[in-house]
């Protein structure tokens, strides 16, 4: 007979134990976190638009709510279900799909440069600086009847002011961008003018000019072709694609995958229902095949608000419009702050059937009707970027509660800060556009995670070069030390082996205890509406002090006390995400090899480094022990086994004071850089002292220079103007002006003294040709 498995309980907390708050965006304050049901957390997370390369504001909003998700799940032991939604149809996509399928078609069909083509093109310019241009430039700019080429050259000629540009990005900041392209269009069409004149029409002139005019072609063939695209698996295509490529950035930055992803495409029959029951709730309109939600009687009803999230932003035209979407009339609405639910399709966009004619779903109806289909009418986490709080969340909020007819929908919503980079807001237009494949170039992972690990989640985070190669690369360099001498006196039998003392001192006792208060103060850090900043500056303080503690107590030193620290601090280290491949007791976790195998590189190649490393010992001790110039020769080699021979091979070698070198693995490329940047820093500092050597000879040569002209000439033409003196006397020193009259007492000492030093510095001039001659 089977044996009844007891019930479970929680554990009991003890009373001085925090409890986890977090940041809630629907109270702007921090709240104590209570899953609805037990230590299960319902927890939707607002996914991308897929319809272009991921940048690093997705890069900061996944890699934050993996680290929030990690927290929750890996240390507090939550058991999260986890849902991301990909938007895979929205107008931004439509538009994009239209413009890559249309443009495609044109650029196969440029098989010659003729007149007609680069007309074409040229009406396409013309209507590009009519649509983008006009934006930010002076009223009435483009009205002028000149003709198009000499109104651009115009604007270009204005460009080049800095103040009239700034003026045209403050009404546009998409200006620049603009610009560049109209400019490199308008180069194209003139270069292709020039090949007809002299009669070249060959298929690479065309294709040259249709693909520096790709921006202008792109938005005319849309605007002149968008109701000839039908096919659905155009749009489908594109979001794919770019669906794909998310995942796999996602996957380089070390984001765990959802534990269910929803796309929009497959909910549509699901959202039409959902729309369905708002109208007959009584919180929508129909109009001429859209439907909208009615925001004034959601607001005027008992029980419900609209815009809970950032009611200061209600009213805001801007977001509004932007959250609507560049292909919504919004013909028809009852008010301005209504939002369509779903969008009556026109020719060009792709359609699904509904009581209100062919259409298709508005962009905030998507979230709450996956959100409620995975995880129900009461979601406890509901998460994405600080910009998607007003329309998109206050839309949600105000459609959930519709449907529901009930509040709360969402308990807790947390909102990722903004990115800026460099002080400024990411923008294609001011070239601090970054891709994550591109920052990925430059960075590691790790690094990119330990930034962000730096900001607090919810605030704004100003990505920076100084950042990055000063604060970040620090830390993980502290890191990295720490656990490379932790893992090196690990691997030295002669510390770990017993010697019948137990050395477990005050000093070791200090040091537990250090380690028990940092586990304290690390928890309070997270309950503290995930406090990464303040958690992380608790294992770098206990490294530091475990590092003191190993400087200080040398061949006295408890190893396994060491081993005991390293092992918590790397565990909440991986906790973070920042740990690679399979976690290892000690540190990040293992290295994997070519073929993703984990590779144990301490146990196959410390007993070969032992060995070369004590053969370095003796022959460092002897070169040392003994003066003599050739013995300085064999400590040149053992550096250069240090700093050279080794360094491929990802061995380092830490010389210590009793002459043995502390054996530490690390991976080459960091030893390398770390070689080369000291390289470059010796270069950099002798280059800085050999310009500063050469500026003071410069001034020097300057000054004697000015000593050329003999004093008895000073005051004599060419070394004055013509006329200035009518005589001198027979040191030079001028006795008369130019109408002979006798100088005044003033001017007489006043040149007498010029006199006097250019006699000294003449000498001192002479001197110098002199010595340089000889």
């Amino acid at each position: 007979m089977a044996t009844a498995q007891p019930e479970w309980h929680p554990p009991v907390r003890h009373a001085d134990e925090p409890v986890l708050k977090v940041h809630n965006s629907l109270t702007r304050s921090k709240t104590e976190f209570t899953p609805k049901e037990g230590r299960h957390v319902k927890w939707y997370n607002c996914g991308p638009t897929v319809y272009d390369a991921s940048h690093m504001g997705h890069a900061r909003n996944y890699v934050t709510q993996d680290v929030l998700r990690r927290i929750m799940t890996d240390y507090f032991g939550y058991d999260v279900h986890f849902v991301m939604n990909i938007t895979d149809i929205e107008d931004k996509i439509i538009i994009r799909a239209r413009q890559n399928h249309l443009y495609k078609n044109y650029v196969s069909k440029a098989t010659a440069l003729s007149p007609a083509l680069v007309e074409e093109v040229r009406l396409a310019w013309v209507a590009y600086l009519q649509s983008r241009l006009s934006k930010g430039l002076p009223e009435g700019f483009l009205q002028d009847s000149a003709p198009p080429d000499e109104i651009f050259t115009r604007i270009r000629e204005h460009a080049k002011d800095g103040q009239w540009k700034s003026e045209c990005v403050k009404r546009d900041e998409k200006f620049s961008m603009h610009l560049t392209a109209a400019d490199r269009s308008f180069t194209a069409i003139s270069a292709a003018e020039q090949h007809l004149r002299d009669g070249q029409t060959d298929a690479q002139f065309a294709q040259t000019l249709v693909e520096a005019s790709s921006d202008v072609l792109s938005e005319w063939l849309d605007k002149e072709l968008k109701t000839t695209v039908t096919d659905h698996s155009i749009f489908r295509s594109l979001s794919s694609y770019w669906e794909d490529r998310f995942f796999e950035d996602m996957s380089r930055l070390r984001v765990r995958e959802p534990d269910t992803i929803t796309r929009v495409t497959e909910y549509v029959p699901e959202i039409v229902s959902y729309v369905q029951r708002i109208i007959e709730n009584g919180y929508a309109y129909e109009v001429d095949g859209s439907v909208y939600f009615d925001t004034q009687t959601f607001d005027k009803t008992d029980g419900h608000f609209y815009a809970k999230l950032e009611p200061w932003s209600k009213g805001n035209q801007k977001l509004i419009e932007e959250g609507e979407g560049a292909l919504t009339d919004n013909l028809g609405r009852r008010s301005s702050s209504d939002f369509a639910l779903w969008k009556a399709s026109k020719p060009g966009e792709p359609a699904w059937p509904s009581p209100w004619g062919p259409g298709r779903p508005g962009w905030h109806i998507e979230c709450s009707v996956m959100a409620t289909a995975v995880l129900g009418d009461n979601i406890d986490i509901h998460s994405g970027g600080v910009d998607l709080a007003f329309p998109h969340h206050d839309n949600e909020l105000a459609q959930s509660e519709a449907y529901h007819n009930h509040a709360p929908w969402i308990n807790y919503f947390l909102h990722t800060g903004h990115l800026h980079i460099e002080g400024l807001k990411m923008s294609k237009s001011l070239k601090n556009f970054i891709t994550i494949d591109e920052i990925l170039q430059k960075y590691t992972a790790r690094q990119l995670r330990l930034a962000f690990l730096t900001q607090q989640w919810n605030a704004r985070m100003d990505f920076s070069e100084s950042l990055m190669i000063g604060e970040v690369k620090s830390i993980e360099s502290g890191f990295n030390n720490f656990f490379s001498v932790v893992k090196a006196l690990l691997m030295d039998t002669d510390r770990v082996k017993s010697d019948g003392q137990h050395r477990y001192g005050d000093a070791e006792q200090e040091l537990t205890k250090q380690l028990h208060e940092s586990q304290a103060v690390f928890r309070a850090a997270l309950c503290d509406s995930f406090n990464t900043p303040g958690a992380l500056d608790v294992l770098r303080t206990l490294v530091s002090r475990t590092n003191g503690y190993i400087n200080s107590r040398g061949k006295d030193m408890n190893v396994k006390v060491v081993e005991y620290v390293a092992k918590w601090v790397g565990k909440m280290l991986r906790m973070f995400g920042l740990g690679e491949g399979e976690s290892s007791e000690i540190g990040w976790g293992q290295d994997l090899g070519k073929e993703g195998v984990a590779v144990n590189r301490e146990e196959i190649l410390m007993p070969y480094l032992r060995t070369l490393s004590s053969f370095r010992d003796g022959v460092r001790r002897l070169a040392i022990a003994k003066e003599d110039g050739a013995l300085k020769d064999i400590l040149a080699l053992c550096d250069k086994l240090r700093d050279a021979d080794l360094v491929p091979l990802g061995v380092a070698l830490d010389d210590q004071d009793d002459g043995k070198a502390l054996v530490k693995l690390v991976p080459p490329e960091e030893l390398q850089r770390a070689r080369d940047e000291k390289r470059k820093q010796a270069e950099a500092k002798a280059a800085k002292k050999a310009a500063q050597v050469e500026l003071e000879r410069q001034k020097r040569i300057q000054k004697l220079e000015k000593g050329r002209v003999p004093p008895e000439e000073m005051f004599k033409p060419p070394n004055v103007p013509e006329g200035t003196y009518s005589s001198w006397n027979g040191e030079g020193l001028p006795l008369t002006d130019r109408e002979g009259k006798d100088l005044s007492k003033n001017q007489n000492k006043k040149n007498q003294q010029a006199w006097t030093l250019q006699k000294e510095l003449h000498e001192k001039y002479l001197a110098w040709k002199k010595e340089e001659s000889g």
